[in-house]
């Protein structure tokens, strides 16, 4: 029976958890599976990884094969390369002792690594963090300067100020306008009475008196 180490789906929709798990190359991804080796949650940063180092290794030994993604994980975690140490022993390239002094060592830079990663991510929230926390004290202190310079007296003096020069202006032109209108309409009432009061001349009866003295 072929054997592969894979990844076997869980989780919800779009936060995804992956079981990884040694199963028969012919059985469906997420169906029945041998034996469970560890989790890989891919939602944090860096990546969690819980796995049996182990058996993870005993199944590689007895020829399991691993997928692209499993592989990765696999060789991230230092299976990897033990088991290619424990094959240099077979070998004669090296000794026992010398095979597990060389992956101590390995172990202990990849962990440098990843601790250094997550230092850097740290720090980077906290630049975020501090930034977005000044951000927000410069806008609401620019909100408070637009509000204090609003409500001062300084301010309610010039706009009553504003108002009284506006107003006067408007009844002076209200007035002016009142005033054209009114004598406008007065000289057009002299006009009209002038020209009532002028007497006509009586010219139908001069004519007649002349008529009868000639």
């Amino acid at each position: 029976m072929a054997t592969k180490i894979r990844l076997q789906r869980q989780g919800r929709k779009r936060r995804p958890l992956f079981h990884i798990v040694v199963a028969d190359s012919r059985a469906p991804r997420d169906g029945k599976y041998i034996e469970r080796l560890g989790l890989y949650n891919p939602n944090t940063n860096p990546a969690t990884i819980d796995l049996d180092f182990e058996r993870s290794l005993h199944w590689i030994q007895v020829g399991a094969q691993p997928s692209d993604t499993a592989k990765a994980i696999l060789s991230y975690k230092g299976v990897l390369h033990k088991d290619f140490l424990i094959n240099g022993v077979g070998k004669g390239a090296h000794t026992l002792e010398q095979a597990e002094e060389k992956f101590t060592q390995w172990l202990e830079s990849k962990e440098s690594k990843i601790t250094n990663k997550v230092d850097t991510l740290a720090s980077a929230k906290d630049l975020l963090a501090k930034a977005n926390h000044e951000r927000e004290l410069k806008m609401k202190e620019a909100i408070a300067a637009k509000v204090l310079a609003k409500n001062s007296p300084l301010a309610e003096e010039v706009e009553e100020n504003s108002t009284d020069e506006t107003n006067p202006d408007t009844q002076n032109s209200t007035e002016d306008v009142v005033i054209e209108t009114t004598t406008e309409a007065e000289e057009s009432a002299n006009s009209t009475e002038a020209v009532e009061e002028t007497p006509q001349a009586p010219v139908a009866e001069t004519t007649e008196a002349d008529e009868t003295q000639k």
